[in-house]
């Protein structure tokens, strides 16, 4: 019930936000394939980026929980919000592995919106979802590291200003197992891009940018490294239970999205002298994908839950991600089978999510990984990979 919502004042805020960004401003960025900018200025200036930044390094200090409905206010509103969720969740591992003088340089800019940091350079050509596979190497040289390599669907790395970088210190064949040997690093965008870091754009069948990074001779200084030598792996998997929440709260948020405009839409729509609403291959495809996006709305705080006070999760977070990206999906179908041919014109606002939920089928981590992880971690069925 609406009144028993604790976070209803949040909802209320970032509603309220988002109506100045209605269908036809992300229409229009997805025709131009532009970045949210003004979004994103004013996510930023309304404290709602710094969310999961701690008070004294200018945030608001909330939960993983409060976080996740910002995003989902977000969708559910229309709007994607790629850039917020990977700002909270990238800058994670600096507030979790990084040193006090870490954190005391780049937090307060980030909160005040003065540095973005909104990339994430983990995936490689070869590797795929294998991560201890990647080939990018770091060497260490003084008090800096140099790095070689290549990287692939990198997002937002031309909008932002610093990126998160695993790279192997360590060849394989020296370490005991296949998570050592990887290091994670900070890096400034501004003083390497196009000179010792150079961006080769992807085009996507949605508005997602994202890249192929090419690494040559990229010196990285001492200081700037994450966490232990040897231990990035560790540092990226630590936030992973968070990034697989928040894209749950988006997918939540898509999934009501889609029925909020179907369900009205069904009321108004007449054909043969009634509403096809009436009719139950209309009704039941809706409130089967309703009772879909609610049960993983469950799942999702219950993750959340866990994660904020501090206990495992993993189990949970993963189920979060599976069940919300499946629900979104659903939905998604349903409404365009609601609207018809009307689905499919881009002047409506079904066609671009439709594109947009898909997404979360493959990404950030694919449906089948997931359902492997939950085979070999929770049911105790032996390893597929």
């Amino acid at each position: 019930m609406p009144g028993l919502d604790p976070y209803r004042d949040l909802r209320d805020g970032v509603r309220k936000l988002c109506a100045r960004f209605p269908d036809s401003y992300w229409r229009e960025l997805d025709e131009q394939g532009a970045y949210p900018e003004a979004f994103v200025r004013a996510m930023t200036d309304a404290g709602y980026l710094a969310a999961l930044i701690p008070p004294e390094y200018g945030g608001a200090g909330l939960g993983v929980a409060e976080a996740s409905v910002i995003l989902e206010e977000v969708h559910r509103s229309g709007g994607n919000a790629a850039a917020c969720h990977a700002q909270m969740y990238v800058m994670g591992a600096l507030l979790r592995h990084g040193t006090p003088e870490q954190k005391q340089r780049y937090l307060p800019r980030i909160a005040r919106g003065e540095l973005r940091l909104q990339a994430f350079a983990v995936t490689e050509p070869e590797a795929g979802s294998d991560t201890p596979s990647i080939r990018t190497t770091a060497v260490r040289r003084g008090d800096r590291y140099v790095i070689s390599g290549q990287k692939v669907w990198t997002s937002r790395v031309e909008q932002s200003d610093l990126m998160l970088l695993l790279a192997r210190t360590t060849p394989p064949e020296q370490v005991r197992r296949r998570g050592e040997g990887l290091s994670l690093f900070l890096v400034d965008l501004r003083a390497n891009l196009g000179k010792t870091l150079h961006v080769r754009p992807i085009r996507t069948m949605i508005n997602h940018p994202t890249a192929e990074v090419f690494l040559e001779d990229l010196e990285v200084p001492l200081e700037d490294r994450i966490g232990e030598e040897g231990q990035g792996f560790r540092c990226i998997l630590d936030g992973m239970n968070v990034e697989r929440i928040l894209i749950a709260a988006e997918c939540i948020g898509d999934g009501d999205y889609f029925l909020d405009r179907a369900t009205a839409y069904a009321r108004e729509r007449r054909v043969f002298g009634r509403p096809i609403g009436q009719n139950q291959g209309i009704q039941f495809p809706l409130a089967q994908a309703y009772a879909r996006v609610r049960a993983a709305d469950l799942m999702r705080f219950r993750a959340a839950e866990l994660y904020d006070a501090g206990l495992p999760c993993g189990p949970e977070a993963n189920m979060a991600k599976l069940l919300a990206a499946e629900a979104s999906w659903e939905a998604a179908n349903a409404a365009l089978q609601t609207f018809g041919g009307y689905g499919f014109a881009r002047e409506y606002p079904i066609e671009r999510k439709f594109r947009e939920t898909r997404l979360y089928q493959v990404a950030p981590v694919s449906t089948n990984l997931v359902l492997a992880y939950l085979a070999h971690q929770v049911l105790g069925l032996p390893r597929s990979y």
